[in-house]
């Protein structure tokens, strides 16, 4: 992922309003492996229910404001986004209110993720060997790009309503 400055990351967010843009908390990008990450996910400190995702698309920075739902799944549940079935994490669920006229009227969306959003590291984490001849690093790499198309499905979801 490119690295992205705090104008960029807060001007990017397609569903917040102006207000929720200038109160998040940002994390420390200075700190951040950029290389290691196909999209900015975190959690605000000052506000645990609230989490942030920005994903570059077509070049661009977007970003989407996730809300934590309420309420506990009653069985272990399978991040949509990373699809790691061996998550040393929570996955929990998020909703978040579409961009334009549809999130004014009060359409959400909702996606299952990883707690903290670790999914840039869940996705690199070597495979498990398949068989003889397996190869490990066209595995992880295939799990990059689909959990790199999965963040960005839902966040192209969020912004064109669909």
């Amino acid at each position: 992922m490119i690295p992205l400055t705090e104008n960029q990351i807060r001007s990017s967010f397609v569903n917040a309003t102006k207000r929720e843009r200038t109160q998040l908390t940002l994390p420390d990008l200075d700190a951040l492996d950029w290389d290691a990450r196909d999209f900015l996910g975190w959690r605000d400190a000052k506000f645990p229910k609230l989490g942030y995702v920005v994903i570059v698309i077509d070049d661009e920075p977007v970003g989407v404001l996730l809300k934590l739902a309420e309420g506990r799944t009653l069985t272990r549940p399978q991040c949509s986004w990373c699809e790691d079935v061996h998550l040393p994490n929570d996955v929990v669920f998020f909703v978040a209110k579409r961009a334009g006229d549809a999130g004014r009227k009060g359409d959400t969306v909702g996606t299952l993720a990883c707690a903290e959003f670790q999914c840039n590291v869940n996705a690199r984490k070597r495979p498990r060997t398949a068989y003889v001849g397996f190869d490990v690093e066209a595995a992880k790499q295939q799990r990059i790009d689909a959990m790199r198309n999965n963040v960005t499905r839902f966040v192209a979801g969020v912004r064109d309503g669909n």
